[in-house]
């Protein structure tokens, strides 16, 4: 029997209730068809290994004792990997019925791309950012304080201005939905596993953009994402949403140490002290009190105490 074209990758942390809905919206979009399955369970503490058993017996399931991360669960799944193309599809993200059928005929069409993202939208049908410019020091500095109007043409990463509807090329797309071909995987890998969580998809389509495949969004399908279903249920059992946004931090010192060198993270880091003195400064002055001026001293304590143990942003710290 011939393999089906595209293995669906997903990893599950605590989303429980997702699987059967994510599934049925799979299996309505021909996945029976088109598609085998394959799951990490990444050491749920809800009944999400058990639930699998009845919402999809078919498919491959890992189950890890610990919490590996996003990227590093992904990856244990290559070795199973049989079809042309593998889909890595979040448990929070629900295909429309055309989705399949319409990406995997463009991917075949279009041989020199190596990556397809499509049009995103929340539970209430609004847009989100769906194809993205890469991070920066300087975007990502302006993002967070808020000043881009001081900062006219600069591209920044969830950049909203443009035409929706039609093919384009893009920087990178977000990890909720990825279709990557399997040549892509076989010549470049797919998640650097230093990173525990945020920032995996940015830098494999940094590296698979060098190595000269095409990222793309996809406009004529739609997949409705509700969005940080995991990263919630983080918080919940760990009673530390604060520990999320470390996390970020933590990719970001990796990322930008990689790919824009000793220099790049030099200018990040003296651009994050500027943009929490801003901020402060905003927060007197819109007399927020001194809760919200000490936020902005603890991130950048925090940002500078994750660039020690990270040895200047060369090793994860987890």
């Amino acid at each position: 029997m011939d393999n089906k074209p595209v293995d669906v990758m997903v990893v599950n942390f605590n989303t429980a209730g997702l699987l059967q809905p994510m599934f049925d919206a799979l299996r309505r979009a021909d996945s029976e068809r088109l598609a085998s399955y394959l799951v990490v369970d990444n050491a749920s503490a809800d009944d999400s290994v058990a639930r699998m058993a009845t919402v999809c017996p078919e498919a491959l399931l890992l189950s890890n004792k610990q919490n590996v991360g996003f990227g590093r669960a992904n990856n244990q799944l290559l070795a199973h990997l049989q079809g042309r193309y593998a889909l890595l599809l979040n448990t929070d993200a629900f295909v429309a019925s055309d989705s399949l059928e319409k990406t995997l005929a463009y991917m075949d069409a279009h041989p020199e791309c190596g990556v397809l993202g499509v049009r995103l939208e929340g539970r209430d049908g609004d847009l989100q950012p769906s194809c993205r410019y890469f991070p920066t020091p300087l975007n990502l500095f302006v993002a967070r304080t808020g000043l881009a109007r001081f900062f006219p043409g600069l591209q920044m990463v969830d950049e909203m201005n443009w035409d929706h509807g039609s093919v384009r090329e893009c920087d990178w797309l977000p990890g909720c939905f990825y279709l990557v071909r399997r040549e892509v995987l076989d010549q470049v890998g797919l998640f650097d596993p230093r990173y525990f969580l945020y920032y995996e998809e940015v830098d494999h389509c940094k590296r698979v953009k060098q190595a000269g495949w095409k990222v793309m969004f996809y406009p004529h399908t739609t997949v409705v994402h509700i969005g940080g279903e995991s990263s919630r249920s983080v918080a919940e059992l760990e009673a530390a949403s604060r520990q999320i946004s470390t996390y970020q931090i933590e990719s970001e010192l990796l990322y930008l140490r990689k790919h824009h060198g000793l220099a790049g993270l030099a200018l990040h880091m003296a651009l994050v002290c500027l943009g929490d003195l801003v901020l402060a400064l905003k927060a007197a002055l819109k007399g927020r009190g001194w809760g919200a001026i000490k936020a902005c001293w603890r991130h950048a304590g925090t940002t500078w105490s994750i660039l020690s143990k990270t040895r200047y942003a060369t090793q994860p710290t987890r």
